[in-house]
């Protein structure tokens, strides 16, 4: 296949993986452009015009080291990673989780991508690609029609899609305090969740009203298959809830570790909000992700101690998500096997979370721009979490059934030797290891 090596490449889509791919290859001295069909066509879940848009919760989960998308973040940090900038600026109090406010994030990326001197903006809807330019295809879980149609021919195979939820939003001011009280997640991190106490008897009146209540019409692009797929990470609250009675429990319910700091009372059950701006005049609710009218919501989550009378600025939505079987296309740089111009990145290739998106951009990034320079593709090595990931999109499952993944230290490579005091020391040994490796390959990510 024909390779220029012109110090140019292509992206296409500027979600995260995209905004991260374009910003690494610019910050390495290759010319970029990047298209991206907004603000001119909008997907379905998409609603401003601004790039690196989060679609779901504004939380990038656990900072903590101990968790291994802790590890992934500190990793990304430590080579100039432009989405953990973005985080660490516009970061708002979670605990020990690394929350945003959505807006002041991308915003922040925008910027940091328009004002770039290598970066060229297109926007415009991409429906085909020229197969012997150097091209990041970072269009996301929800690829426009025309394109993706195009990837299933250039592919030749046939696309997958599953539904991603995300959880209402509730105005500040309207939830009742006098039954809702601040306290830590867990007892980890500060009293920055808002917590809804129930009793058995609300808890028991709430269930049966969820596992009752309506489901919103499929999507024109899932009618066919008269069937609701979900990836287990992002199940909505009613599918879960039909598993079991107590099976919120032990979900996004449980009532472990919490207790009203006033009255020092424990609860049957607890539904957690938290922060999605700043201002702290938003919050949403954790865990709560959905496929229920919006009617339905209203009516169901107003039952929640606290929210008996909340005014929800965003009703919980559900929204496709197209992952191509990167194991049997992909190589562990994220490129085509049969053809190392044509990149992948982003929830596309089977990585899932925000962070893990950026991740892939960032290997995808790095790769195509030492493609474009001539130089030879990196590997990361499934030793740090970054690798690992990729380790597993080109490895991971191929046997028919290829999931989505999200960064834990089950992907990572084994240390070879035992260490005593359990899985946290043993996390902890693998975190140490990953950052060390990540450290003596600088000189080569960078160059």
């Amino acid at each position: 296949m024909e390779n220029k090596n012109t110090n140019h490449i292509n992206v296409i889509g500027a979600g995260l993986a995209g905004c991260e791919a374009a910003y690494q290859a610019a910050e390495r001295g290759v010319m970029v452009t990047l298209y991206e069909m907004k603000p001119k066509k909008l997907s379905p879940a998409h609603h401003n015009s601004n790039f690196a848009e989060l679609v779901c919760s504004n939380s990038l989960r656990s900072d903590e080291l101990s968790n291994a998308i802790g590890v992934l973040k500190a990793e990304l940090r430590n080579i100039k990673s432009l989405v953990m900038d973005a985080a660490d600026s516009t970061k708002v109090p979670a605990g020990s989780a690394l929350a945003v406010d959505r807006e002041l994030f991308s915003k922040f990326i925008t910027d940091k991508v328009k004002n770039h001197p290598n970066i060229t903006v297109v926007e415009e809807e991409v429906l085909n690609i020229n197969p012997n330019e150097i091209t990041v295809i970072a269009t996301g879980p929800l690829t426009s029609d025309g394109f993706a149609t195009y990837l299933r021919e250039f592919l030749k195979l046939d696309g997958l899609n599953f539904y991603d939820a995300a959880a209402p939003i509730v105005d500040f001011d309207s939830i009742d305090m006098t039954k809702a009280f601040f306290a830590s997640r867990y007892n980890k991190g500060d009293a920055d969740y808002i917590n809804c106490p129930m009793n058995e008897e609300e808890y028991k009146a709430f269930y049966n009203a969820l596992i009752t209540a309506q489901e919103a019409e499929l999507h024109d692009f899932d009618k066919d298959s008269q069937k609701l797929t979900v990836f287990e990470g992002c199940m909505p609250v009613e599918v879960m809830a039909k598993r079991g009675f107590e099976t919120l429990l032990y979900g996004p319910m449980k009532p472990v570790g919490i207790e009203n700091p006033v009255t020092k009372e424990t609860y049957y059950a607890v539904v957690q909000l938290r922060k999605e701006n700043e201002a702290g005049t938003m919050f949403n609710l954790v865990g709560f992700q959905t496929h229920l009218t919006f009617g339905e919501q209203k009516r169901v989550f107003s039952m929640i101690p606290g929210l008996e009378n909340a005014s929800f600025l965003r009703y919980g939505v559900m929204h496709r998500n197209t992952y191509i079987n990167s194991p049997k296309y992909l190589s562990i740089y994220y490129s085509l096997r049969e053809n190392p111009n044509i990149f992948f990145a982003g929830q596309m290739t089977g990585v899932e979370g925000y962070i893990e998106s950026a991740s892939s951009g960032y290997v995808a990034g790095v790769n195509a721009s030492r493609i474009a320079r001539g130089l030879t593709e990196l590997d990361f090595t499934d030793e740090t979490v970054i690798g690992a990931l990729s380790h597993y999109v080109c490895n991971g499952a191929y046997s028919g059934n290829f999931q989505p993944m999200n960064a834990n230290f089950g992907l990572v490579s084994p240390l070879g030797y035992k260490v005593k005091g359990g899985k946290k020391f043993r996390n902890e040994e693998l975190a140490k290891r990953a950052l060390n490796k990540i450290e003596a390959m600088k000189e080569s990510i960078f160059q």
